[in-house]
């Protein structure tokens, strides 16, 4: 692909342990959604749980996306419960996504959270999450069945209700959709500033935006990138992140 008018999108990584050495990685399936999706080029951010040139970093990128994970945020940044025995965390990310979250934003740039990156968001803006929504008793089924093939887990699961007037609904042009649902956590008490764009049946959030951002802030607990040019609903979403994108590019060359 050609980089001329081409914004780059940064895409944050997860540190791993593999073998004997730790790495630092990104679901494919990310980076090709901004490819396909946003028509972006994808810049890995590395999760090495270090102090970010944040602002450096800011200044050479378009607009970043915020990942899903199979790690969970540490409770004690939302001052929840300690997790159950064997949950999977990511401090290293943690120490990354949270800080960089907040200056994105403020420095307007687009961002967009997918998943753990909408945990992340929603967390940064002092919200609270469920850790097992499945045990709170109030909500549907939104774990998929880790035994199916993987386009069955990832294939539509449930209706949302999107709110008219908001980011989601000018992305879509539509009063509902229907998502994927691969998520354990969920939103508890939704962070101060943040804007609900979606619900699920349940009354769960299922998307936000942020208030006061000065460019393209969402962020949804489905997984748009999945088959992305396959689902028109989940093109819109990177359609219009993608936009955003062109528009700082565009700014920032000047």
């Amino acid at each position: 692909m050609s980089l001329s008018n081409v914004p780059m999108i940064g895409v944050v990584a997860c540190n791993q342990q593999i073998g004997l050495h730790p790495f630092n990685i990104v679901g494919e399936k990310y980076l090709l959604s901004v490819v396909n999706g946003a028509k972006g080029f994808p810049l890995v951010i590395p999760s090495l749980g270090i102090d970010l040139p944040i602002q450096a970093l800011l200044s050479r990128l378009d607009g970043i996306l915020f990942t899903g994970s199979p790690s969970n945020v540490e409770p004690h940044h939302y001052q929840g419960p300690s997790s159950a025995a064997g949950t999977h965390h990511d401090p290293k990310r943690d120490a990354t996504t949270l800080p960089l979250i907040q200056a994105a934003i403020d420095a307007g740039i687009p961002v967009l959270g997918i998943c753990r990156g909408f945990q992340e968001m929603n967390v940064v803006f002092g919200g609270s999450l469920h850790q097992k929504l499945h045990e709170v008793g109030q909500y549907i089924e939104h774990r998929e069945d880790k035994n199916a093939p993987l386009d069955v887990q990832y294939g539509l699961s449930h209706k949302i209700d999107i709110v008219p007037g908001g980011l989601l609904h000018d992305a879509w042009g539509c009063d509902f959709a229907e998502v994927n649902s691969v998520h354990t956590q969920g939103v508890d008490r939704l962070g101060k500033g943040l804007q609900p764009e979606a619900h699920a049946l349940d009354g769960l959030v299922e998307a936000f935006s942020v208030k006061e951002a000065q460019a393209f802030a969402l962020a949804v607990q489905w997984h748009p990138e999945w088959k992305v040019q396959d689902n028109r609903f989940y093109s819109s979403i990177f359609d219009a992140f993608g936009n955003a994108c062109r528009l700082h590019a565009a700014k920032r060359e000047k």
